[in-house]
C-alpha cells in the first residue's frame, strides 16, 4: 500500500499530500560478497548521480546491513544555487507519507490489543463525525477502508503551500475535505491524507494520549530512533543542519518551503527523521518486530484493482527488494528501500527546486540509484 512503484495517478495524489548515533562507518566502495555480508556498492556516487537531476538541490543516502552502517553519500547543497555546503548524511529530513506506515502500525497494534477491530466503522469509533457531519457516509466506513485508501473520503489537501503560520486542527481538515465532492465509491481504491488524519484520531481516543506521543512509546523509543520526531504546531522547523527544499509560487519564482506548516501533516505526513532511524523502523517491520505477518499484510499489500508486482524488485531477487516505502511533498522527496528478509535498508533523501510535474525523471535517478547499492553488479 505504501509503495514506491503505485500508478502514476496514484503517485501524483502521493505528491499533494504530504513527512545521532550511528554504527561504525566503512568506505561506501564496494565490499565483498560473503554469506554473512552482501554487497554493497558505491553510496556517494549513487548520491552524486542523483543530485545531477535537473531540479535536484541535495541528496543523502545511507545504506545499514544488519543494522549497522556500511556506506553514505551527499551531493549537492543544502541550499539552491550550491549555498550552504554539503547536508550531512546523517541529517534529519521530513519522510512525507512514508509517516502513513507508522500512524497505520499503530492502529494495527491496537486491533492486535483487542482495542478495535478493523471492522469497526467509522461512525461507531469517531460519533463526533457524524454528529457534526464531517464525514460522509461514515456508517459504511471501516477502519480497514480508511487504513487501505478505500473510503472514498475526499483528500483535503491541497492546503496554501506557502501558509507557514496558520494552525489547522484536525477538525479544520475534515472540514477542508467535507466541502469536495466524493468522486469514487466506497471499496474503489483512491489516495486520500483524510484517511489519516481519521486514523490518528482514532488513536488518539483508544489510548487517552496525542499521536506524537504513541509515536514515541510505541515506536521512536524501542527502536532506538533517537533523532526522529511528530511536529504538530506551525511554525516548527526541522533541527539541526539539514536541506532546504523549494518550490514554485503563482509567478514560477522558486521560494524556500522548508518551514512545511506541520499541523496540516499530522499523521499523514508529518513525521521528521533520518537515514539512520527509517532504516531501524524498516528494519524491525520487515522482521516482524512491530506486527504479526497477518496484519503486516494490510499495510503492504496491493491496492485492491492493482496485481500484485513480479517477484525479486530491481535486483531479480539477488537480493530480493520489495515495493520502497516513499513520501513526496513540494520541495523535497524521500524513500526507504529495504529487503525482503529485513536485513539492508538504503535511506535517501532528495531536496528538490521543480514543480510536481517534472518529478518524473527525480523518482526514476532515485530507483537507479538503489539499484546501483543494491545490485552492483547487475
Amino acid at each position: 500500500m505504501i509503495r514506491r512503484e503505485l500508478s502514476r495517478a496514484a503517485r501524483a495524489a502521493a505528491l499533494s499530500c504530504a513527512v545521532l548515533t550511528l554504527g561504525t562507518a566503512v568506505p561506501a566502495t564496494a565490499t565483498t560478497t560473503t554469506a554473512t555480508k552482501p554487497l554493497v556498492g558505491d553510496v556517494q556516487q549513487a548520491m552524486e548521480t542523483l543530485a545531477g537531476t535537473p531540479g535536484v538541490v541535495g541528496a543523502i543516502g545511507e545504506v545499514y546491513v544488519d543494522g549497522k552502517r556500511v556506506g553514505t553519500g551527499s551531493a549537492g547543497s543544502r541550499l539552491l544555487g550550491g549555498k550552504g555546503g554539503k547536508i550531512p548524511s546523517s541529517a534529519r529530513y521530513r519522510i512525507g507519507s512514508q509517516t502513513k506506515q507508522m500512524t497505520a502500525t499503530v492502529l494495527l497494534q491496537l486491533v492486535e490489543e483487542g482495542k478495535i477491530s478493523l471492522d469497526d466503522t467509522l461512525a461507531d469509533v469517531l460519533p463526533d463525525v457524524v454528529t457534526k457531519n464531517q464525514v460522509e457516509r461514515a456508517g459504511e466506513i471501516t477502519v480497514r477502508h480508511l487504513l487501505r485508501h478505500l473510503s472514498g473520503i475526499p483528500d483535503y489537501m491541497p492546503v496554501g503551500l506557502f501558509d507557514f503560520t496558520t494552525r489547522y486542527s484536525p477538525a479544520d481538515l475534515l472540514a477542508l475535505s467535507r466541502k469536495k465532492s466524493r468522486t469514487v465509491e466506497i471499496g474503489t481504491y483512491q489516495y486520500s491524507n483524510t484517511n489519516y488524519i481519521l486514523l490518528g484520531l482514532i488513536i488518539e481516543k483508544l489510548t487517552g494520549r496525542s499521536l506524537a506521543t504513541e509515536f514515541t512509546r510505541r515506536l521512536f523509543t524501542p527502536l532506538g530512533m533517537r533523532d526522529t520526531y511528530l511536529p504538530v504546531a506551525p511554525p516548527q522547523g526541522i533541527t539541526g543542519p539539514h536541506g532546504h527544499g523549494y518550490a514554485p509560487d503563482d509567478t514560477g519564482t522558486m521560494r524556500d518551503v522548508d518551514r512545511v506548516n506541520a499541523s496540516y501533516l499530522l499523521g499523514a505526513g508529518g513525521v521528521v527523521s533520518t537515514a539512520h532511524d527509517m532504516s531501524a523502523f524498516q528494519r524491525a517491520f520487515r522482521r516482524g518486530k512491530l506486527l504479526p505477518a497477518s496484519l503486516q499484510k494490510v499495510i503492504i499489500d496491493p491496492p485492491e484493482g492493482q496485481s500484485p508486482l513480479p517477484p525479486g524488485g530491481m535486483c531479480g531477487g539477488k537480493p530480493e527488494i520489495p515495493p520502497a516505502v516513499a513520501g513526496s511533498f513540494p520541495g523535497f522527496d524521500s524513500v526507504t528501500y529495504t529487503s525482503a528478509d529485513g536485513r539492508m535498508q538504503f535511506a535517501v533523501s532528495t531536496t528538490l527546486a521543480m514543480s510536481d510535474r517534472e518529478r518524473q525523471a527525480m523518482i526514476n535517478a532515485t530507483r537507479q540509484a538503489a539499484k546501483t547499492v543494491f545490485c552492483p553488479q547487475a
